[in-house]
């Protein structure tokens, strides 16, 4: 006799879920167009939490005394923890995701008779509306502190950290700005100018505001690739297969014989940053990223196919810019309130040794506790107000293709 399923899963893979969680999972499930490449889904949920946890563990708020508070790092004290920021930083995947479905919506769109400044402004919309809770509460929070005596010094850092997702939202706004001409770009041209922007700087001894050039230029290159994956120009596995070993070839080369930094996160102190702004290695790295995203993605489709693993993915890219702006804002108020208790290891502390990372590694759960929370408070700034029962949820409805423009696009490629 043939196992009873639920929603298409054998009810034994459902086996000790809550009946509640298993329903909603289901239902999901049931709504999600059959067309839709949830691989794309997950690999932005993959470069969100990427970010989030690599602030998370390379962002250290220390005390030396006092309620004050500085920056530090422990790449700073333990420069061969550099890997960790091999697999923390995903920007490249995030902005390859962002090139695909950009080009791909614009591309729906304008089928659909919908002007490019409709377009935009759809788009932008959903980009900034969360970004106004965080201005605001950090503004009063700010003055606040001043009026409460907090150093001037501690104001700055706390502020600078809570703010600095802003530069990525700047960055990725223009790009989608610019998403009607990028529809033919070869990312080797963007890709030529980050190059010939640092042998400028490091070659020829150029200023070193050359370099920011490569915050558009860099961070262009992965986008424009996902306008090329729009094209099915990046369907076959060949071409992931040279992204990757291509790009992890060429950045070890960049970093044992050109003298980049192996950190691909910027290092407090450093002399030279691969982030801020970007350089050649960290381009070309991000290349390698988006290499191994391409070939992870039948892999990451075939694991969608599981109600539980979509519905939490689905959850997670409805509330991604959310969790983005919200982060460093769950790090710091997790910091500031354990001052009452004194200076916490892994909190407060120097991050000069291992046991400063395994008692970080302790508190991630309690940042995401706190960033639970700001979630529970500021999500509806990004969802909007709860939806008319029976429509679609936009996590479901964003970002699909039609079945027709699907196949005419396969037919074209």
């Amino acid at each position: 006799m043939a196992e009873s399923t639920i929603a298409g899963r054998p009810r034994g893979a459902w086996r000790g879920i809550p009946e509640g969680i298993r329903r909603g999972a289901g239902r999901v499930d049931a709504v999600t167009p059959v067309e839709r490449d949830r691989a794309v889904d997950v690999l932005r949920a993959i470069a969100i939490l990427g970010v989030v946890l690599g602030h998370w563990l390379v962002t250290a708020l220390v005390a030396d005394g006092g309620t004050g508070l500085r920056t530090a790092s422990p790449l700073q004290h333990m420069s061969w923890l550099a890997p960790i920021s091999w697999a923390f930083q995903t920007l490249a995947v995030f902005f390859l995701v962002g090139g695909h479905v950009a080009t791909r919506g614009y591309t729906s769109a304008r089928a659909r008779g919908t002007t490019y400044g409709q377009w935009l402004r759809s788009r932008l919309s959903r980009l900034f509306k969360p970004v106004a809770a965080v201005l605001t509460l950090w503004m009063v929070a700010s003055a606040l502190l001043l009026l409460s005596g907090t150093d001037i010094d501690t104001v700055h850092t706390l502020l600078k950290l809570a703010l600095s997702p802003l530069w990525f939202l700047l960055v990725f706004a223009a790009l989608t700005a610019v998403t009607p001409l990028l529809l033919r770009l070869n990312p080797l041209w963007t890709l030529a100018v980050v190059l010939h922007v640092d042998l400028l700087r490091f070659g020829l001894g150029g200023p070193a505001w050359l370099g920011w050039v490569n915050v558009a230029a860099g961070w262009l290159v992965p986008f424009s690739l996902g306008a090329a994956w729009t094209r099915g120009e990046l369907e076959r596995r060949r071409a992931g297969w040279i992204l990757l070993t291509g790009g992890a070839a060429a950045t070890a080369a960049l970093v044992a014989w050109a003298g980049y930094p192996a950190s691909m996160v910027g290092v407090p102190g450093a002399g030279i940053s691969n982030l801020n702004p970007p350089t050649l290695a960290a381009v070309i790295f991000g290349l390698a990223q988006c290499g191994l995203a391409l070939l992870l993605r039948e892999p990451l489709r075939r694991s969608m196919r599981r109600p539980l693993a979509w519905a939490a993915v689905a959850l997670l890219n409805l509330s991604a810019m959310t969790v983005f702006l919200w982060h460093q804002t769950a790090l710091m108020a997790t910091t500031a309130t354990g001052l009452l208790a004194g200076h916490l290891p892994g909190l407060h502390t120097l991050p000069d040794d291992l046991t400063w990372v395994a008692a970080r590694l302790a508190w991630l759960p309690v940042f995401t506790l706190a960033l639970a929370a700001c979630w529970a408070a500021f999500r509806l700034y990004e969802q909007g107000p709860r939806r008319a029962k029976g429509r679609t949820s936009r996590v479901i409805r964003s970002n699909s293709t039609p079945q027709s423009e699907k196949t005419k696009a396969r037919h074209h490629a």
